[in-house]
């Protein structure tokens, strides 16, 4: 097949340029600079003019199991001040066909990949998801199961007291145990969070040493630790003890981004800015006022995020698009405004954004030699946008202009007549 007559993003900060994408099974063979009807005898073709094809894009911060999703919003999932979701769990089947309804609408939004930040329980519903996605059997992102988070409190949610909860051997034990359940990675909750206790974000919960021993364990069973982390020292700790993923960031000192910097080729930061500016400003629909959303820390979040991010860019730290979609004024499915708000927030250029978007992706996932760019060799995930995101970012929050979603090869959406 001949993608041609439109312009290509290819996942680099290069400029979008006139184009032809030829793909051939899941790969793309060959990416030409210009048009060439004379080349496309025999082919497929696909003619975009006027459109932009540029690799789909990855979510680095998703919560698949989480409850609410564009058209289908649930209030009882809204912490702090309405959390009685957890009172009606109705079991596995039930958790695993939301997770399933929510990942075909983060692929119908042109998220063609995802790396989970987390189940919202204890249950192994996003190693099963995985497979049913890798197996082709229901529609959705690739994707990357992640545990439920684990904070070091051993007085668990449901009440019961866990004696031996803290310390190495329990923060290591725990990661083999959640390898053994399939999961890709595991998230440790390093910092508190100002929705969960006043002044939580600036509280450390773990040890250098216990988050070693997961670090440690982690490597032995080939799985990645990902942390929230909100105070300066769970920034360092984590990133000391070889976590990949590294979230929020919120109030990283100067040594925490010396520190991001010295180990930017292994380490990813994720500021989920999606969740922080609806709190601050959409939010009062249910219940978070402007007063609400001081309590929970999402006003001093996003002036954070807003000072520490352009520094961040500036010195090379790949940060990602994601930003804690599954509540109810954050429902999943608008996952695209991340980008906009990494261009209006953080400083990021429209490039910039849609580079985090699709190279750093693919380089999150593990698969950055073939995958989030548009290159020969790689997979060809690919999206066809009736505009150009690399003048304006906001076209990918129009689902209807997307008008083509390409994975592996395979169009999960294609309206337009392709033709010989």
């Amino acid at each position: 097949m001949v993608i041609t007559g439109g312009q290509i993003f290819d996942g680099t900060s290069a400029p979008a340029f006139p184009g032809e994408v030829v793909i051939e099974g899941d790969r793309i063979v060959e990416v030409r600079r210009g048009h060439h009807p004379d080349r496309h005898e025999g082919h497929e073709v696909l003619d975009v003019p006027g459109r932009t094809v540029m690799p789909g894009m990855i979510e680095s911060h998703s919560h698949l199991t989480f409850p609410s999703a564009v058209g289908h919003i649930d209030p009882s999932f809204n912490p702090p001040l309405d959390v009685s979701f957890f009172h009606h769990i109705e079991g596995f089947p039930s958790e695993l066909a939301r997770a399933e309804r929510n990942a075909k609408i983060v692929l119908d939004a042109g998220f063609t990949s995802a790396y989970s930040a987390g189940s919202i329980i204890e249950m192994p519903v996003e190693p099963v998801l995985r497979d049913k996605l890798r197996a082709g059997v229901i529609p959705g992102p690739r994707f990357l199961a992640a545990a439920a988070e684990r904070d070091n409190h051993p007085q668990r949610p449901d009440g019961h007291f866990v004696a031996d909860w803290q310390g190495p051997e329990s923060s290591a034990a725990w990661v083999h145990e959640k390898a053994a359940q399939g999961f890709d990675s595991i998230k440790f909750l390093v910092s508190n969070d100002d929705v969960f206790t006043p002044g939580g974000s600036m509280i450390t919960q773990y040890s250098a040493e216990e988050l070693n021993a997961a670090g440690q364990a982690a490597r032995e069973e080939n799985v990645w630790l990902n942390g929230h982390c909100q105070s300066p020292e769970s920034v360092k700790l984590a990133v000391r003890a070889g976590f990949r993923s590294i979230y929020h960031c919120t109030y990283a000192d100067a040594e925490a981004l010396d520190l991001l910097e010295a180990h930017k080729d292994s380490v990813f930061v994720s500021p989920a800015p999606g969740i922080i500016y609806a709190n601050v400003y959409e939010g009062e629909e249910f219940g978070i006022t402007r007063e609400v959303a001081e309590s929970m820390g999402s006003v001093a979040a996003l002036a954070g995020m807003q000072e520490i991010y352009p520094e961040i860019r500036k010195r090379g730290i790949r940060a990602l698009i994601g930003g804690d979609y599954g509540f109810p004024n954050n429902p999943i499915g608008r996952n695209a405004r991340d980008l906009q708000l990494f261009v209006e927030q953080l400083g990021y250029s429209p490039v910039d954004a849609l580079v985090a978007a699709t190279q750093y992706g693919g380089q999150l996932m593990g698969m950055g030699d073939e995958l989030g760019l548009v290159k020969a060799g790689y997979l060809a995930d690919l999206l066809v946008i009736d505009g150009d995101p690399t003048a304006d970012v906001t076209v990918l929050q129009d689902a209807d202009k997307i008008t083509h979603i390409m994975q592996g090869g395979s169009f999960y959406k294609a309206p337009a007549t392709v033709g010989a």
